[in-house]
């Protein structure tokens, strides 16, 4: 088996980290550079750095932002929020990120993640997921930070931009985000069941064995958490040495 990555995310809004629950009620955390420092030092396999509110407001991610935030690693990087067109990702990888995930655009543009693929590769393109359970069953794309209604089925879009291309999925549940409850485990479940191309999942991280659950029985390749990490509850070095001692095969810093 390989190695299971852990990932923190950070999610920006201006020039601030935040944390919110349900991707609501944001909380400032820290400086996007500040905490990209604080977690590659601790040991992250790689980081997500996701402006949250540039789809929101139509308006371009700070590039300049980014570029703060890949000067202080050595350490993969994916960068999202606020991508419209193949400019915007070139851009993104010219600020350092190694990967560029897309949400919103992907499901109003549907010729924008088949352009990516072809013009970076598939290694670059990562599709970032906001799933929220249905009723009825099933579970919902949203868009723009997890606030509006696609229509889509998560399920079906996520085959449907596997056959477009994309080299790794983030997967996160607007429902259990910054609960603190563990994973979806069920949502998680139900997408690497057909995936073939790595899944992280985000949303709910609790402790190690929230962790270890996500790995064991979700068939998650990557974890990716922020609240546990942001308030100090857990880290990295920590978390790892929980799931070392679960025979988890992890990268040891």
């Amino acid at each position: 088996m390989h190695s299971v990555r852990v990932i923190p995310r950070l999610d920006i809004k201006g020039p601030n980290v935040v944390k919110g629950i349900h991707m609501e009620g944001l909380r400032v955390i820290g400086t996007p550079a500040e905490l990209a420092r604080k977690y590659y030092e601790q040991g992250a396999d790689e980081l997500i750095a996701m402006d949250i509110v540039a789809s929101l407001y139509q308006r371009n991610p700070d590039f300049d932002l980014m570029r703060s935030i890949a000067d202080e690693l050595f350490i993969p990087l994916t960068m999202g929020g606020g991508i419209q067109s193949l400019h915007d990702i070139n851009n993104f990888l010219r600020a350092g990120a190694d990967k560029v995930a897309i949400n919103s655009h992907a499901i109003r543009n549907p010729n924008l993640l088949p352009e990516a693929v072809r013009q970076f590769g598939s290694q670059c393109i990562v599709l970032s997921i906001e799933a929220k359970r249905r009723p009825g069953g099933g579970w919902e794309a949203y868009t723009d930070g997890g606030r509006e209604h696609s229509g889509l089925d998560a399920i079906e879009w996520i085959k449907r931009a596997l056959a477009e291309g994309i080299g790794e999925i983030l997967l996160t549940s607007v429902d259990f985000d910054g609960t603190k409850k563990g994973y979806d485990r069920e949502l998680l479940a139900a997408v690497t069941a057909f995936a073939d191309v790595p899944v992280v999942i985000h949303g709910g991280a609790k402790d190690a064995a929230s962790l270890t659950e996500a790995i064991q029985k979700g068939h998650a390749d990557a974890v990716s958490m922020a609240s546990i990490l942001h308030y100090n509850e857990w880290t990295i070095g920590k978390l790892k040495e929980e799931l070392s001692a679960q025979f988890i095969p992890i990268r040891i810093f």
